[in-house]
């Protein structure tokens, strides 16, 4: 079992290798996220390789336990119009498998932007992103317990899925506003509005 084990984690290193290669090559070898959306490589198959709901990378099983691994493969992801998600590289495109969301917002910083609010998240893998009209926050409320999950788009049709206890600072910071007529709860960041729900449906919901 160790064995395989071992073989699995030398083979996310190979790939990942790859992926590092093939981006240099690309980015001249300069910090930064790759132009993957400009990429048109033929696809290539899917890989045994999952993003699990609570934000964890798996190859072919097992967790892949090193944090510059999942950086380097976040930054070759993308999702496409056909709804699946890639690993993408100037030479092929592999597809993943994805539990839930692709990352997770794991903090939030309140602050102010022109004297409006701004809301600055971190994900898992160490992006950084505000809130507001190129990142929208959207809200769904699913499952049996009525479970309300804010989802934040980070780059193309990426999203962060916001960890629970993070959730509960970001609704802190909503407010009853008026939209097209309606009383809504809502939140403000960098001059954009993103209902949550109805103010009605929010006293139901607290009840």
């Amino acid at each position: 079992m160790a064995g395989n084990t071992e073989n699995k984690g030398e083979g996310a290193a190979d790939l990942a290798a790859m992926i590092a290669r093939a981006a240099d090559q690309t980015a001249g070898g300069k910090a930064g996220l790759p132009p993957v959306e400009h990429w048109k490589p033929p696809f290539c198959g899917d890989i045994d390789m999952e993003i699990a709901a609570d934000g964890t990378w798996f190859y072919m099983g097992t967790p892949i336990g090193r944090t510059p691994l999942v950086r380097l493969f976040s930054t070759v992801l993308r999702k496409d119009e056909d709804g699946k998600t890639y690993l993408v590289t100037p030479v092929e495109k592999v597809g993943i498998r994805v539990a839930d969301a692709h990352f997770i917002a794991v903090e939030m910083t309140v602050g102010e932007i022109q004297g409006q609010p701004l809301l600055t998240f971190r994900t898992n893998v160490g992006d950084v992103v505000e809130a507001g009209p190129d990142h929208r926050l959207r809200f769904v409320i699913e499952g049996e317990h009525q479970q309300l999950k804010p989802y934040l788009s980070v780059r193309g049709r990426l999203e962060a899925l916001v960890s629970r206890a993070v959730t509960y600072d970001l609704l802190a910071q909503g407010e009853v506003i008026e939209i097209e007529g309606e009383p809504m709860f809502a939140i403000r960041s960098n001059g954009a509005i993103f209902p949550v729900m109805s103010a009605a449906a929010l006293e139901q919901f607290t009840a």
